[in-house]
């Protein structure tokens, strides 16, 4: 009697030059059944070439990459498999960056910050058809398209912005050092404070911004000037 062919896993493909991230990445595909990792790639010109020669279903690219811009390879390999998913997992949270990964074909844009267990779940979303993005990111997008509305809106009409309650000396500081990618227990050695204290500052600057991590905090404190 004959029996239905198993279901064959999602082919997934990845490039990125830190080997720690790189390492995690692959084992967070590597653990999931439904996934199959077939490539791993250090530099934008090895993923190319690769995909002039193997298939994928879906691709993650970051975009810092040595050799290249990330988006370029997102440009190549929409061009040579117009049917794999491109995804950017990247530190980037800027609007240029994910405006010209979109346009080049990525139809995902994640930040590295998320957990194996969602970027297991962005995948299968991506592969269905789904379009996952970072809540920073969807925010961005929001802000554009409430930015453009408001430009057409009569003066008179216009909203005012909200005001930020500002930070206070220590939690400006504390922000600073953790955007420069000090850990919470760096942070407290450099300042002379208990890790605690470091973590309330860390909620402090969280609650005033809105943010929920410490990209969102870091990206939202630069864009209001707040830190370098």
């Amino acid at each position: 009697m004959p029996t239905d062919d198993p279901v064959r896993p999602i082919r997934v493909a990845l490039v990125e030059d830190d080997p720690a991230i790189r390492q995690r990445l692959s084992q967070a595909i590597q653990a999931t059944a439904a996934f199959a990792l077939v490539g791993q790639f250090g530099t934008g010109a090895e993923a190319v070439a690769w995909m002039r020669q193997h298939r994928a279903d879906v691709m993650l690219v970051d975009l810092g990459l040595p050799d290249c811009d990330g988006v370029d390879v997102v440009t190549a390999c929409h061009r040579l498999q117009p049917d794999c998913q491109l995804m950017v997992v990247t530190m980037f949270a800027d609007e240029r960056h994910m405006l010209q990964a979109f346009e080049a074909g990525a139809s995902g844009y994640l930040l590295k910050d998320g957990s194996d267990r969602e970027l297991v779940e962005h995948v299968q979303h991506l592969h269905a058809g789904g379009s996952p993005i970072s809540p920073l990111i969807a925010r961005q997008m929001l802000r554009r398209w409430q930015g453009d509305t408001e430009r057409h809106r009569p003066a008179a009409a216009a909203a005012h912005p909200p005001e930020i309650e500002p930070l206070t000396a220590k939690e400006a500081e504390v922000l600073d050092l953790v955007a420069k990618g000090l850990t919470y227990v760096e942070v407290a050695a450099q300042l002379g404070v208990a890790v605690s204290t470091v973590r309330t500052h860390v909620r402090g600057v969280y609650g005033k911004l809105g943010a929920h991590n410490k990209t969102e905090a870091v990206f939202e404190a630069r864009q209001l000037g707040l830190i370098r």
